[in-house]
């Protein structure tokens, strides 16, 4: 059936607000500009023109997706637009799941661009301001939670040409709230250990952050009795060796291979990984109560109650460790539109990023979900590169493509070998 007249237009703006808004440099960190004799004055007016063109578009269409928002989320609230203006459903679902893969990927490297912005605001990861960065995140993340429910209405659909569903506060009971509080807990510790391990080096951070499934085996067997297949356990060592490998650098006198890595890229990405791992079995656990589901009415009011809470437990944290340089972050805030902007952009761009990676994996076959989830990860690594300016070495190249690529065989090779026994 084809679009009513005038909503077209609506739909396509909307697709484009979000991608300008989000996706485009508005306000956000300048690149470092090339030294002058390596940069003729044609590009340099060209770079120019293109950074004030990209401004102009984002906010003329961030401004008027918002609106346009506003207006269609209360029109359909007073009136029931969706159900009798409009007889359109929306885009088929599988043309919407390609939207959601890619928007998925682009917010996530967006996120991770925005994180990195939001650091070097600060002044780096020297700066003392790393734990304030990471809860500011959780805030934005809680405050659009809580936004959600005040509105009702949830319009990430709308990345898949699709009408925003409905979400109500959930009739979760205090009982709930409470067997949550050990997945918020993770969801914290994991969000800020891996923005210290970002802070640290970007690029060997996201090779250390692919060896997730070693951590994952190794607390799944630990602490929840739930060891790897023999055939999942083989690929450990290849993960490990590349993560390893990828720690070498040559000397560039002797030829020699020598250890040198970013000590907190390492170490806080190990515990990013431990903590995510503990969280994706204490979800678990918390999904198969009786009845949770139900009171939680969704996936998403499930996901929102966890990052409010990773919020709360954040804070405390923040105080201990940083509470003498919130003046400081305060004050930037004031002064630096690059904080501000790369903060909040940081912190929408991670809560919408995960929605739309549990709507995609809901959608497909594990061996989809975990191909999609290889291929995040390069493309991720490659555009950090190129927003770093940092070239990766050859060491860090191969490493990240043993380990991406022992994950990939980690993730696939249960299904395979079961396939080959039913032949």
């Amino acid at each position: 059936m084809e679009l009513p007249k005038g909503l077209t237009r609506w739909l396509v703006l909307a697709i484009c607000g979000v991608v300008a808004a989000v996706a485009l440099p508005f306000g956000g960190k300048k690149k470092e500009e090339a030294p002058e004799e390596e940069e003729s004055a044609a590009s340099a007016m060209l770079a120019k023109a293109t950074s004030i063109l990209s401004s102009a578009v984002s906010g003329f269409f961030a401004v008027d997706f918002v609106w346009r928002l506003a207006v269609l989320l209360a029109i359909d609230a007073k009136f029931g637009l969706k159900a009798k203006v409009c007889a359109w459903s929306g885009a088929p679902d599988s043309a919407a799941l390609l939207l959601y893969f890619l928007f998925w990927y682009v917010l996530n490297t967006k996120y991770n661009e925005y994180n990195k912005g939001a650091i070097d605001a600060v002044g780096g990861k020297t700066a003392g301001m790393t734990m304030t960065v990471s809860t500011m995140q959780l805030g934005v993340c809680a405050a659009y939670a809580g936004l959600l429910w005040l509105v009702g209405k949830n319009p990430v659909k709308l990345f898949g040409l699709q009408w925003p569903e409905a979400q109500k506060v959930p009739a979760s009971t205090t009982d709930d709230v409470m067997k949550t509080v050990p997945v918020g807990f993770c969801a914290a510790a994991a969000h800020s250990s891996s923005v210290f391990a970002l802070s640290g080096d970007p690029l060997f951070g996201q090779i250390v952050k692919a060896g997730e499934p070693v951590l994952s085996a190794l607390v799944n067997t630990l602490f929840y009795g739930s060891p790897p297949t023999l055939a999942k356990a083989c690929c450990l060592p290849v993960i490990v060796g590349g993560v390893a490998f990828a720690s070498l650098k040559t000397d560039p006198t002797t030829g020699a291979y020598a250890l040198k890595f970013d000590a907190t890229a390492l170490y806080f990405g190990l515990l990013a990984n431990a903590f995510a791992a503990f969280k994706g079995s204490e979800n678990k656990r918390l999904m198969s109560a009786k009845g949770i589901k139900e009171r939680f009415g969704g996936v998403g009011n499930q996901y929102a109650t966890t990052e409010i809470l990773a919020f709360g437990i954040s804070v405390p944290v923040m105080i201990l460790k940083e509470y003498d340089m919130f003046p400081k972050f305060c004050n930037l805030c004031l002064t630096s539109p690059a904080l501000r902007f790369n903060l909040v952009a940081s912190g929408l761009a991670f809560y919408v990023y995960n929605e739309l990676a549990t709507m995609t994996i809901k959608k497909t076959s594990a061996v989809t979900a975990s191909v999609a989830n290889t291929a995040k990860r390069v493309i991720v690594l490659c555009w950090m590169s190129f927003v770093t300016g940092k070239a990766l070495t050859y060491e860090q190249k191969t490493g990240a493509a043993i380990a991406i690529g022992g994950v990939l065989i980690y993730s696939v090779v249960d299904d395979i070998i079961k396939k080959i026994k039913k032949d």
